[in-house]
């Protein structure tokens, strides 16, 4: 007989994950909740209270807690509801963020200090004040998200690439630092993904730019960035730390050259 991955199992496991109102977030939030995680749904916009009405309507337990992640004591307040409602937290997956697409030339300094605030320091803020709950336990799974454009240059993203490859760099540090307390913590870099904010920023001619740019040729989706977060976020992956995943059908891995048409 042929043996078989487990599924995943997170009874009696707390998740945050911040930025879970929509897109990426919400669908690791729903993943999670099937897979027996308690859920902290958190979010800046009122729509987080559906996801949690969906995720108990379907036997979950969730709660939502808003939350600014760029202010420190919204943070602090966030992991304090949860940790006041389910005990513990166990997993941080961090997806709350922001995107620009503006030329380097016409960045204006608010729009920088903005995606900085939020897609960057919103990550220290989040990952510092977890990782204060997480150390009580001695065991907790991190996962930010960064992004492909904070490891490899594009136009039009000098101050989401900055705040990303930030990410990057901030998620090993942590995973160095963090490793005593049995905390792991590493990000995922998701390429051009179909959710409603690349819905909104990605004209005809970037999805076209990108598609052709990706060897799967075509856009990722939510699900598919989910079950990546769900396996680091999971007992297999103990022994992983400090690694950036990218999900992105390709995206890093292709050079230069133009790929044969068929």
């Amino acid at each position: 007989m042929k043996n078989k991955m487990p599924q995943y199992d997170f009874t009696d496991r707390t998740a945050i994950i911040t930025g879970a109102a929509s897109g990426i977030g919400r669908e690791i939030a729903q993943q999670l909740a099937i897979a027996d995680a308690n859920i902290v749904v958190a979010d800046i916009v009122s729509a987080r209270n559906k996801v949690v009405e969906n995720i108990n309507n379907g036997g979950g337990n969730a709660i939502g807690v808003e939350v600014d992640v760029s202010d420190h004591l919204s943070v602090e307040n966030m992991v304090a509801t949860g940790e006041k409602h389910f005990e513990r937290i166990d997993i941080f997956i961090h997806c709350a963020g922001i995107g620009i697409e503006k030329p380097f030339l016409e960045t204006s300094l608010e729009e920088w200090n903005r995606a900085i605030n939020i897609d960057l320091t919103g990550t220290f803020l989040c990952g510092r004040a977890v990782a204060h709950a997480m150390t009580k336990n001695n065991w907790g799974r991190i996962i930010n998200l960064a992004s492909t454009a904070g490891v490899r240059g594009g136009y039009n993203r000098a101050a989401y690439g900055a705040a990303k490859g930030g990410v990057i760099s901030l998620s090993k540090v942590m995973a160095l630092e963090l490793a005593p307390y049995g905390i792991t913590v590493n990000a995922l870099a998701p390429g051009a993904i179909e959710t409603e904010m690349v819905s909104k920023m990605h004209t005809p001619e970037t999805r076209k730019i990108y598609t052709d740019a990706i060897p799967a040729a075509r856009y990722g989706s939510p699900s598919e960035t989910a079950a990546a977060a769900l396996f680091l976020a999971s007992e297999q992956a103990s022994y992983i730390n400090g690694h950036i995943l990218a999900v992105d059908g390709g995206f890093l891995a292709a050079g230069l050259m133009k790929k044969n048409e068929k």
